[in-house]
Protein backbone atom coordinates (compact mmCIF):
# COMPACT_ATOMS: atom_id res chain seq x y z
CA UNK A 1 0.00 0.00 0.00
CA UNK A 2 1.57 3.44 -1.02
CA UNK A 3 2.47 6.13 1.64
CA UNK A 4 -0.04 8.71 2.03
CA UNK A 5 -0.23 11.62 3.69
CA UNK A 6 -3.91 13.29 5.12
CA UNK A 7 -4.72 16.29 6.72
CA UNK A 8 -8.38 16.90 8.13
CA UNK A 9 -8.73 20.24 9.52
CA UNK A 10 -12.65 21.59 10.87
CA UNK A 11 -14.34 24.40 13.52
CA UNK A 12 -16.75 22.49 16.20
CA UNK A 13 -19.07 25.86 16.12
CA UNK A 14 -18.03 26.26 19.86
CA UNK A 15 -14.91 28.08 18.82
CA UNK A 16 -13.01 24.75 19.05
CA UNK A 17 -10.65 23.52 15.95
CA UNK A 18 -9.05 20.38 15.56
CA UNK A 19 -6.46 19.46 13.27
CA UNK A 20 -5.81 15.65 12.73
CA UNK A 21 -2.87 14.39 10.31
CA UNK A 22 -2.08 11.22 8.92
CA UNK A 23 0.81 9.88 7.62
CA UNK A 24 1.84 6.85 6.33
CA UNK A 25 -0.05 3.57 5.32
CA UNK A 26 -3.34 3.85 5.94
CA UNK A 27 -6.66 1.56 4.70
CA UNK A 28 -9.94 2.86 3.90
CA UNK A 29 -11.37 1.59 7.18
CA UNK A 30 -8.99 3.73 9.44
CA UNK A 31 -9.51 6.83 7.55
CA UNK A 32 -13.45 5.98 7.99
CA UNK A 33 -12.53 5.79 11.68
CA UNK A 34 -10.77 9.24 11.51
CA UNK A 35 -13.89 10.80 9.88
CA UNK A 36 -16.31 9.06 12.68
CA UNK A 37 -14.29 10.85 14.92
CA UNK A 38 -14.60 13.66 13.34
CA UNK A 39 -18.04 13.46 13.38
CA UNK A 40 -18.34 12.92 17.01
CA UNK A 41 -16.33 15.70 17.88
CA UNK A 42 -18.52 18.34 15.64
CA UNK A 43 -21.62 16.79 17.41
CA UNK A 44 -23.57 19.16 19.87
CA UNK A 45 -25.14 17.76 22.69
CA UNK A 46 -28.78 18.39 22.98
CA UNK A 47 -29.01 19.31 19.46
CA UNK A 48 -32.27 18.06 18.62
CA UNK A 49 -32.78 18.53 15.07
CA UNK A 50 -32.46 16.19 12.33
CA UNK A 51 -29.19 14.47 11.25
CA UNK A 52 -30.26 15.33 7.61
CA UNK A 53 -29.48 19.00 8.25
CA UNK A 54 -25.89 17.97 9.59
CA UNK A 55 -25.37 16.46 5.95
CA UNK A 56 -23.04 19.01 3.74
CA UNK A 57 -23.98 18.95 -0.06
CA UNK A 58 -20.21 19.87 -1.20
CA UNK A 59 -19.14 16.15 -0.37
CA UNK A 60 -20.00 13.10 -2.37
CA UNK A 61 -22.14 12.13 0.91
CA UNK A 62 -24.20 15.20 0.91
CA UNK A 63 -24.60 14.57 -2.98
CA UNK A 64 -25.82 11.11 -2.56
CA UNK A 65 -28.01 12.24 0.26
CA UNK A 66 -29.07 14.99 -1.86
CA UNK A 67 -29.54 12.87 -4.73
CA UNK A 68 -32.20 10.33 -2.77
CA UNK A 69 -34.06 13.05 -1.69
CA UNK A 70 -35.01 13.93 -5.45
CA UNK A 71 -34.91 11.05 -7.20
CA UNK A 72 -36.39 8.30 -4.87
CA UNK A 73 -39.11 10.46 -2.32
CA UNK A 74 -41.20 7.45 -2.13
CA UNK A 75 -40.80 3.61 -2.73
CA UNK A 76 -38.05 1.89 -2.69
CA UNK A 77 -34.82 1.43 -4.30
CA UNK A 78 -31.39 -0.44 -4.51
CA UNK A 79 -27.70 0.85 -4.60
CA UNK A 80 -27.36 -0.10 -8.20
CA UNK A 81 -30.54 2.37 -8.88
CA UNK A 82 -28.38 4.77 -6.64
CA UNK A 83 -25.32 4.25 -8.44
CA UNK A 84 -27.39 4.85 -11.91
CA UNK A 85 -28.70 7.93 -10.75
CA UNK A 86 -25.65 9.23 -9.52
CA UNK A 87 -23.90 9.07 -12.67
CA UNK A 88 -26.64 10.41 -14.51
CA UNK A 89 -27.39 13.32 -12.49
CA UNK A 90 -23.38 14.27 -12.00
CA UNK A 91 -22.10 12.64 -15.13
CA UNK A 92 -19.17 11.21 -13.32
CA UNK A 93 -18.58 7.41 -12.39
CA UNK A 94 -19.13 6.16 -9.05
CA UNK A 95 -17.86 2.80 -7.55
CA UNK A 96 -21.01 0.55 -6.42
CA UNK A 97 -19.52 -0.20 -2.90
CA UNK A 98 -18.72 3.53 -2.35
CA UNK A 99 -22.61 3.95 -3.01
CA UNK A 100 -22.99 0.88 -0.55
CA UNK A 101 -20.71 2.48 1.80
CA UNK A 102 -22.80 5.52 2.35
CA UNK A 103 -26.19 3.95 1.97
CA UNK A 104 -25.91 1.81 5.08
CA UNK A 105 -24.16 5.48 7.06
CA UNK A 106 -27.30 6.59 5.84
CA UNK A 107 -28.80 3.73 7.23
CA UNK A 108 -27.40 3.99 10.46
CA UNK A 109 -27.98 7.75 10.71
CA UNK A 110 -31.55 6.60 10.84
CA UNK A 111 -32.34 8.67 7.11
CA UNK A 112 -33.19 5.19 5.34
CA UNK A 113 -34.32 1.79 6.08
CA UNK A 114 -32.80 -1.16 4.76
CA UNK A 115 -34.53 -4.42 4.60
CA UNK A 116 -32.65 -7.53 3.29
CA UNK A 117 -33.77 -9.17 0.10
CA UNK A 118 -32.70 -12.41 -1.99
CA UNK A 119 -30.86 -10.06 -4.02
CA UNK A 120 -29.46 -7.97 -1.31
CA UNK A 121 -30.67 -4.76 0.20
CA UNK A 122 -33.71 -2.51 -0.86
CA UNK A 123 -33.50 1.18 0.78
CA UNK A 124 -36.20 3.81 1.65
CA UNK A 125 -36.54 7.06 3.09
CA UNK A 126 -37.37 7.81 6.57
CA UNK A 127 -39.61 10.48 7.10
CA UNK A 128 -37.56 13.33 8.23
CA UNK A 129 -39.90 14.14 11.01
CA UNK A 130 -39.40 11.23 12.37
CA UNK A 131 -35.86 11.30 12.43
CA UNK A 132 -34.53 10.89 16.30
CA UNK A 133 -31.14 11.42 17.34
Amino acid sequence: MAQRKIKIEFNDGDGGRYTFSLDGSMSREKVLKIMDIVELLGDKEGQEEPQAQAISGDTSFGKLYQLIEKKFPLGSFTSADVLEAYEDEYNKPARLSTISTYLSRLEQKRLLTRQRTASGWIYRRERIGSVQR
